[in-house]
């Protein structure tokens, strides 16, 4: 019917064209700051009528993602350097051992749940040792995140909106002992950046703790998903399966492929700022504007047989880490522990296959991968 529609009920235009969706995030006209949605959380009416959500949404809101302009950019502008790809390469033997570590725990044959022994711990695990965080922390941090990763579902319930709010407050007094313990014992972890940058004055304690908190949410979310979601494209797909085994070198392209045809995201928020022309359609300044990733990135207009997998499909241009100025922060972690991920996991076993039916999270409208992923191995 077309690439962009307006829900009237509740003044949303979804996007679901690929060539109106790389317009609306790179234009200026189009922001992330949640504040400017008109008829959205900051005002009086939404203050009195759910004073949680609006405690909720007011103290999330001091993280980069949900600021535009010159906030935004001092906030992620002291992480960037680090999260480039060029930087990325000397994680590389970090995030083998890690996968080999727990890949050496489980049998050469038999059957368990791959989301249970591998694609959840091991992107936690990652992240933890670049803030130098001990396992011991693994269960405190994956609780909280799984309560305030629902924020992004824009929808939520009175007990989930709680729950968030309880699980942000819990967060951040963990990570405020944990930077106090730093700071006088010295750090040489990726926490060094962040408490320079609120000694120095660039953040405020609250941005400190927020972002901190967003990091890791976001930096272990998003690759249990790709973990996940594409080892379930290649057992239902064993010739693609094949074919990667058989060319090593297509393990890039491959880890596109599947961030493109399953995404880790259903929705990309934006707000315009001002009014905006797009596919024929005018966006009122307010209004808030939802890609729809798993059609933008399935586009028939831009992908050549999008429904097909296609490990070597070449020109990939997903939208699964958004883009523009907000584009994803950790995305090349992300794709460069999926590679070393799927290889590791390819190499150790030289059949893998499906052992029974894998179930999807149902709990989250926004966050998108499975609960479970049973396979058998030999």
């Amino acid at each position: 019917q077309g690439p962009i529609h307006l829900d009237r009920q509740s003044g949303i235009y979804f996007v679901l064209g690929h060539e109106a969706f790389a317009r609306i995030v790179k234009a200026p006209q189009m922001g992330r700051d949640t504040r400017a949605w008109k008829n959205g959380w900051f005002n009086d009416e939404f203050k009195s009528r759910d004073p949680v959500g609006y405690r909720l949404y007011d103290r999330f809101q001091h993280q980069m993602i949900n600021r535009d302009g010159a906030d935004h950019q001092r906030m992620r502008g002291m992480w960037e350097g680090s999260f480039k790809a060029p930087a990325m390469k000397d994680l590389a033997p970090m995030i083998e051992a890690e996968a080999a570590r727990l890949l050496e725990r489980l049998p050469d044959s038999g059957s368990f749940d791959m989301i249970e022994a591998f694609a959840g711990p091991m992107p936690l695990r990652v992240l933890c040792n670049l803030f130098d965080l001990p396992e011991a922390t693994d269960a405190d941090i994956h609780r909280w995140s799984a309560s305030l990763i629902r924020i992004g579902d824009i929808m939520m319930s009175p007990e989930q909106k709680q729950e968030a709010l309880d699980a942000l407050e819990d967060f951040k007094t963990f990570l405020r002992g944990l930077l106090a313990e730093r700071r006088a014992t010295g750090d040489r972890s990726l926490l060094s950046i962040i408490i320079k940058a609120e000694d120095d004055g660039v953040l405020s304690e609250e941005e400190t703790l927020v972002n901190m908190v967003s990091m890791l949410i976001a930096g272990h979310e998003t690759t249990v998903t790709l973990i996940g979601n594409g080892l379930l494209l290649l057992l239902n797909n064993p010739e693609q399966m094949r074919r990667l085994r058989d060319d090593p070198a297509l393990m890039r392209p491959a880890v596109e492929e599947f961030l493109r045809a399953e995404p880790g995201g259903n929705m990309i928020l934006r707000v315009a700022l001002e009014d905006f022309e797009v596919a024929g359609t005018t966006i009122p300044a307010g209004s808030p504007v939802i890609g729809m990733i798993g059609a933008i990135n399935r586009d028939p207009a831009r992908f050549d047989a999008p429904d097909a997998i296609d490990v070597g499909r070449a020109g990939n241009a997903h939208f699964t880490f958004g883009g523009g100025p907000h584009i994803c922060l950790g995305a090349p972690l992300a794709r460069l522990e999926g590679q070393i991920a799927f290889a590791a996991l390819l190499r150790r076993w030289p059949s893998i296959t499906l052992d029974g039916v894998p179930e999807w999270r149902l709990d989250r409208l926004n966050a998108r991968g499975l609960r479970t992923l049973p396979v058998r191995v030999s």
